[in-house]
């Protein structure tokens, strides 16, 4: 933190405690308590917290280590043994100067646990914290509350649901703590980590291929010119990401949501087809006379730029969540310049290993025109990547183990001696390939799920069970990547026994239901897997956003009681 930012929140609370006289030190914080459940002297309940409009409080974590935390303590009648606070928000205001604080506001629950004292009738709970408005901080302060032993099933019956309790998306809330805590330089860097990992996306890495053999047939051997061919495509992604990003805050949907028109789908299928035979040598891509003047007869540029701007349509689905919870901090600090530099950091991070592995290709030749005819049956198979949420799985497969296995047919039967040992290379690439996607899938067994009803949660809180839910929809790339992999794990399946099973359609993005869910349980993006545990509240914290390979995700299973 800047000492421009300490002096400045030193002088606001000194200011403060020397008014504190002449404020309004009327309770900011009114609390209500309830037991939900008892078991012998072990009982479970919430306190339910309400913070007067247009003030704060800390959080229990607050952000900066001299920030008062607001903590929950029972004074008489029992032991608390654990309290669950729930997700704090992180907002900016005017004495922080822009940067973001970990805060309560409004009406917020704390799920408790404790041990009753011999021979208690009542117990007295304490909530301390610190009330703030956007210009002033009141002296810490306490509200109390004694509540009674008689179960309250209205309140435990509620519980299950996140509802506005749930966390608008985790990684949001790390990157705003990052900042407020570390700056910008370190959060740049945590941004360009990101980006480097999204590569491995099921959505994105099938594109490294056919990224770096166009990169390389447009490159003439010169780093200058490898350099500025990957700056466009990183330019390329950084469009297309905050542009993806702005339409889905406006639009209200899931992020990749509409991948699944069919009129997009069949669109890039004709694309990816059009580029093939441009591979195929039926035409070169050439770019609008006015830009090929500008750019001195540099025709990749252009096609570079565009490069980045498909790779970020095809990883909408993947990276969504990322980039919706950067815009969300990026307009909570209002700073274009900053905003401006965190989607750059994140692109640049996803564009890297181009810009690295381009300088290690060898100038062009007779290499180039082998790799050119294999990257034209890949571009082939994915035009079935594409329409793969029209035809099914099974079209899909078919279409391209037949695009890569005529491929390698094609590379065999080809003669020449130049370029030989790299067009066997690619053509014996293509065959292992063509044929994993021939080859017969038996079927393997995999997670049983019921279909979505609030019923089925209610009872499952009744009966001490824990609950996930599996928010997912048909276009849904990844989510077929946790069905086909995570799901279809024996040690997953048997973790999971213990669960009650739930999948959420959400692939109707315009129904009512669809809507209500991802209002509900605040859906940024799909899969989404949502856990409540035995006592019918959602462990924030094993929720998770994408996909997660079998082992990561039986720990995050054993977390969650």
């Amino acid at each position: 933190m800047s000492r421009r930012l300490v002096l400045l929140l030193v002088a606001f609370a000194a200011a403060s405690a020397s008014a504190q006289f002449s404020l309004d030190t009327s309770p900011k914080v009114t609390i209500e308590g309830a037991v939900t459940s008892r078991n012998g002297d072990a009982i479970e309940g919430v306190i339910i917290a309400k913070v007067a409009d247009g003030w704060h409080i800390n959080s229990h974590t607050p952000t900066f280590d001299y920030a008062i935390p607001t903590a929950l303590a029972f004074t008489d009648g029992a032991e608390l043994t654990s309290a669950a606070y729930p997700q704090h928000k992180m907002q900016s205001f005017a004495f922080t100067e822009g940067k973001p604080i970990a805060v309560y506001e409004h009406t917020f629950q704390i799920p408790f646990k404790g041990k009753l004292k011999s021979g208690a009738q009542n117990i007295t709970a304490d909530l301390r914290y610190q009330a703030c408005n956007d210009s002033v901080c009141l002296p810490p302060n306490n509200a109390k509350v004694v509540f009674g032993l008689v179960e309250d099933r209205r309140l435990s019956s509620t519980a299950f649901t996140p509802l506005s309790e749930a966390p608008k998306n985790p990684t949001r809330d790390k990157l705003a703590e990052t900042f407020a805590s570390k700056g910008l330089p370190l959060t740049l860097g945590l941004l360009f980590l990101g980006g480097l990992a999204l590569n491995l996306t099921p959505c994105v890495l099938p594109l490294i291929p056919i990224t770096l053999g166009f990169f390389a047939m447009q490159s003439d051997g010169r780093r200058s010119r490898r350099f500025a061919l990957s700056s466009m495509y990183v330019l390329g992604l950084v469009v297309m990401y905050s542009a993806l990003g702005v339409m889905a805050a406006i639009g209200g949907k899931l992020f990749g949501a509409w991948l699944q028109l069919p009129a997009v789908l069949i669109g890039f299928a004709i694309l990816m087809l059009v580029l093939a035979s441009s591979m195929f040598g039926a035409f070169e891509i050439q770019p609008p006379r006015w830009i090929a003047n500008r750019s001195q007869g540099r025709a990749g540029l252009a096609g570079a730029a565009a490069m980045g701007l498909v790779v970020g349509i095809v990883a909408a689905p993947c990276v969504g969540p990322v980039v919706i919870s950067l815009l969300t901090l990026v307009a909570q600090l209002g700073d274009p310049v900053v905003g401006g530099a965190m989607f750059a950091a994140l692109a640049f991070g996803l564009g890297f290993p181009y810009l690295a592995l381009l300088n290690v290709f060898p100038k062009p030749g007779e290499w180039m025109v082998q790799v050119k005819k294999a990257m034209g049956f890949v571009l082939v198979a994915m035009a079935f990547y594409f329409l793969r949420p029209l035809t099914g799985d099974e079209v899909y497969r078919w279409g391209v183990a037949i695009s890569l296995l005529v491929g390698a047919v094609f590379l065999f039967a080809s003669r020449g001696t130049a370029g030989r040992a790299l067009r066997l290379a690619c053509a014996s690439l293509l065959l292992v390939a063509g044929a994993a996607f021939a080859i017969p899938r038996g079927e393997t067994a995999g997670v049983q799920w019921s279909k979505y009803d609030v019923n089925a949660i209610s009872a499952a809180s009744a009966q001490k069970r824990p609950v996930v839910i599996d928010f997912y929809a048909d276009w849904c790339l990844p989510c077929k990547e946790l069905d086909a992999k995570t799901f279809s794990d024996p040690a997953v399946i048997a973790e999971m026994n213990r669960f009650v099973r739930i999948k959420a359609d959400l692939t109707l993005t315009n129904d009512e239901k669809t809507q209500a869910l991802t209002k509900q349980y605040a859906i940024l993006g799909v899969p989404t897997i949502v856990f409540i545990d035995s006592s019918g509240r959602e462990v924030t914290s094993a929720r998770l956003t994408g996909y997660e390979p079998p082992a990561p995700f039986l720990e995050r299973l054993k977390k969650v009681r």
